[in-house]
């Protein structure tokens, strides 16, 4: 379920040569909102991967590595939710690629 770009659109890129993956609609972001969560080492890098969604840093930090890293809509409707994404967005340190991505399909992001 990866959304490739029409023929003809050039893709807004997570980095170079990586398409920024999008979700077809925010409604389908239903990850966890509270807790420890662990992202699996393909989507962070750094040992420490557990994140407690409580601590606002950590919760954007998280939100960060899924948007710069998901390659499968699994990934950011595992690990994503909607009210936070839409709440957070303005605070989120995304590449320029991913962010306007995600605003161009997701208006309420703007």
């Amino acid at each position: 379920m990866h959304d490739e770009p029409a023929r003809g659109q050039v893709a807004y890129l997570a980095r170079p040569h990586r398409p920024a993956l999008v979700a077809r609609t925010l409604d389908e972001l239903r990850g966890p909102v509270r807790g420890v969560v662990e992202l699996p080492q393909r989507l962070m890098w750094n040992p420490q991967r557990a994140f407690d969604l409580d601590n606002h840093d950590l919760l954007l930090w998280m939100y960060e590595n899924v948007l710069r890293e998901a390659i499968r809509a699994d990934e950011l409707r595992r690990f994503l939710n909607k009210k936070i994404l839409v709440r957070v967005w303005p605070e989120l340190n995304l590449p320029h690629g991913v962010r306007r991505a995600w605003e161009a399909r997701h208006p309420a992001l703007r």
